[in-house]
């Protein structure tokens, strides 16, 4: 495991939670998730991130599942880069990360949600977590939480040593376009990676050039914890073939409105990222931690046309293929 895949550009899906009907961690089928993800040819996996459910942590469940995938990549034997979210204020941030490094993690994605906190906190923050491992910076859309930042703040935050990639995932293309510019006029600018988070415009973010020259090297996603086959495949043709991408890029922000319920303010996004992966047999369930959160009133039909609408987009047959042997 190694910083190379996230620097050289890669599909790295948000790892989500795999839980039985109780809603308790089942650790068969979530070793069965970090298999599919590396057997897919992903670089890297992110977890503890959104998609893994924040709650983790209240749920004393942080350790065992950041555990779980180390392990499981450690056996498959890949140079993948490891990635574990951390959260909240300076002694909980770094804290999570020192867990990170004490189980074989090569880096932190860095929550920016810190409720009363400057840009200059945030800056003091991510240095006091680069000291424990390399960080990757956040900008997260606002309507779950993410604060808006200036170009200023991401240029200061390139700039750290410490700072190894950002991903870009405000869901807005003028704060896009900040962490672009901020990042484009620092000295580092060359040594860090920009990857989309923006599910809603995925393609869009990694076929179009940046301010300085720059461009995103690849994703960082909850969209990608699905159909993750189809999304290296997708990765290695805008590389290789990028014009006959343009009309994938509009049916790909189509599928994403289903996955992440996009009708409903994303109040069906783990779930419907859950839903894709019971469909075929990875989970048992949509269960989450919160039992308030499950799929949206016409979330299911909306998976159901677009897996049908975009058999480019699924992964299906991948999945059935080598299904009993992730799960063995």
């Amino acid at each position: 495991m190694s910083l190379d895949p996230l620097l050289a550009g890669t599909v790295i899906p948000a790892h989500p939670l795999a839980l039985t009907a109780a809603r308790e961690l089942d650790e068969r089928r979530q070793r069965a998730l970090t298999r599919y993800y590396l057997a897919a040819g992903a670089g890297g996996i992110a977890v503890g991130v959104h998609t893994t459910q924040f709650a983790i942590r209240e749920a004393g469940l942080l350790k065992p599942v950041l555990a779980l995938a180390a392990e499981t990549a450690e056996e498959a034997g890949r140079d993948i880069t490891m990635v574990a979210g951390a959260c909240g204020p300076v002694a909980q941030a770094v804290a999570e990360a020192e867990l990170a490094a004490e189980l074989g993690y090569d880096a932190v994605l860095l929550s920016p949600v810190v409720p009363g906190a400057s840009e200059r906190d945030l800056l003091d923050r991510a240095q006091a977590v680069g000291r424990v491992l390399p960080v990757i910076g956040f900008y997260l859309q606002r309507a779950i939480g993410g604060p808006v930042l200036s170009r200023a703040f991401w240029r200061e935050l390139a700039d750290q040593p410490s700072t190894a990639a950002i991903k870009v995932a405000p869901f807005d293309r003028y704060l896009t376009l900040d962490v672009a510019h901020g990042v484009a006029a620092a000295d580092r600018r060359d040594e860090v990676a920009l990857y989309t988070g923006n599910d809603d415009h995925i393609l869009g973010d990694l076929l179009a050039g940046l301010p300085g020259g720059l461009r995103f090297r690849g994703g960082l996603l909850g969209q990608w914890a699905v159909w993750t086959r189809a999304a290296v495949r997708l990765l290695e043709q805008v590389r290789t073939d990028p014009a006959a991408l343009q009309e994938r890029a509009l049916e790909l922000t189509d599928a994403n409105a289903a996955v992440f319920d996009a009708a409903h303010g994303f109040a069906g996004c783990i779930a419907g990222v859950h839903e894709v992966l019971r469909r075929q047999g990875l989970l048992e369930g949509v269960w989450c931690l919160d039992p308030e959160e499950g799929l949206s009133p016409g979330q299911a039909e909306e998976l159901t046309r677009v897996s049908a609408a975009y058999p480019w987009l699924t992964d299906d047959d991948f999945v059935a293929e080598h299904l009993d042997d992730w799960l063995a």
